[in-house]
């Protein structure tokens, strides 16, 4: 009897005819449905699952990073390992070497990912090396590696991001993190316009671009709300969901996982706000959704990460493929 709904629930209902049409619930609309009693989750998950297909199909994103350089940020990001401000321990290393990077979108792209992106610490790749570095492995990959290239650089200005652009760079990956209204409370050395600015001259590129946010901050759903609504004006084309892995030594260190079904509602709220765009499932999943990650698909989601993090380790590839295999849908070629 678990699966025999009846729709009853009116705000269902209208998130399904939204959704499957491709218009999304409004802000009151999506503030009625994140109400609802977590007893509704199975129902939920039955919308969201019709909504997920008709859009997306049974193909899903696989997307893997390569941390290329680590630690030594100077913001204070209350959340990050890399901050400079708290004694984490995190390896530090400078920027890789080209081959280095390239030896490991391979390694990606045979562990089944379609996109692979070069992630750096700190708020911008500044220096005149580390850009050459970024352009002759770009260059490399797209001679010697079938993989869409991505890059997650911080707050790159329009030249520079359009020098990648011109030099291989497909994709860019700048998270806004959370709303504008609870950014002060995780960050204070930069305002979230920069971050605002660094998508839109995205977009203004030609960029395909993925910003999301990090749930289990402390936000409420009005901020998670809030976020989908910059999320859907700034018309980006995938939504990275992380969850918080409070990581010792930071300030977050000793916030609580959020409860699985929660993951399942954020994941479901924003593919009931923005039904046509990529939703993909990042860092944390293991640690927050335990069993329940084949439910992230249920719930919306139409990729994932595979491997590792930045700091943290990642599953096995040939179990997420499995996981993949087993549900009935297939990787995007």
């Amino acid at each position: 009897m678990l699966f025999m709904y009846t729709m009853n629930n009116g705000i269902l209902k209208i998130a399904l005819e939204k959704a499957l049409s491709g218009e999304g619930l409004s802000l009151s609309e999506a503030h009625s449905m994140v109400n609802l009693p977590d007893s509704s989750i199975y129902e939920l998950l039955s919308v969201t699952e019709r909504v997920r297909r008709r859009h997306k199909g049974v193909e899903v994103n696989l997307c893997s990073i390569v941390n290329a350089k680590s630690g030594l940020c100077k913001e204070d990001c209350s959340f990050c390992a890399q901050s400079v401000k708290y004694p984490t321990g995190v390896k530090e290393y400078p920027f890789a070497e080209p081959d280095d990077i390239v030896r490991a979108a391979a390694c990606a792209a045979e562990n089944g990912a379609r996109e692979f992106s070069i992630v750096t610490s700190g708020s911008r790749v500044e220096k005149e090396k580390d850009v050459e570095k970024l352009i002759n492995a770009l260059k490399k990959m797209k001679d010697g590696v079938s993989v869409e290239r991505c890059a997650s650089l911080g707050m790159l200005s329009r030249e520079t991001l359009g020098e990648l652009k011109k030099n291989g760079l497909q994709s860019y990956h700048h998270n806004l993190e959370t709303s504008r209204s609870f950014f002060p409370k995780i960050c204070s050395t930069h305002k979230y316009d920069a971050d605002v600015e660094v998508v839109r001259i995205a977009k203004e590129l030609g960029f395909y671009v993925c910003s999301g946010g990090l749930f289990g901050l402390g936000e409420s759903w009005e901020d998670r709300v809030e976020l989908c609504a910059a999320l859907r004006e700034l018309d980006v084309d995938s939504i990275p969901v992380n969850f918080l892995n409070p990581r010792p030594g930071t300030p977050m260190e000793g916030a609580a996982t959020l409860a699985p079904i929660e993951c399942l509602k954020i994941i479901a709220l924003i593919r009931l706000m923005l039904p046509a765009k990529d939703i993909v499932v990042c860092g944390g999943r293991q640690v927050n959704l335990r069993d329940l990650q084949p439910l992230i698909f249920a719930a919306g989601a139409s990729g994932m990460m595979i491997g590792d993090y930045l700091t943290t380790p990642g599953r096995e590839p040939k179990d997420d493929l499995q996981m993949i295999k087993d549900l009935g849908l297939r990787p995007r070629a």
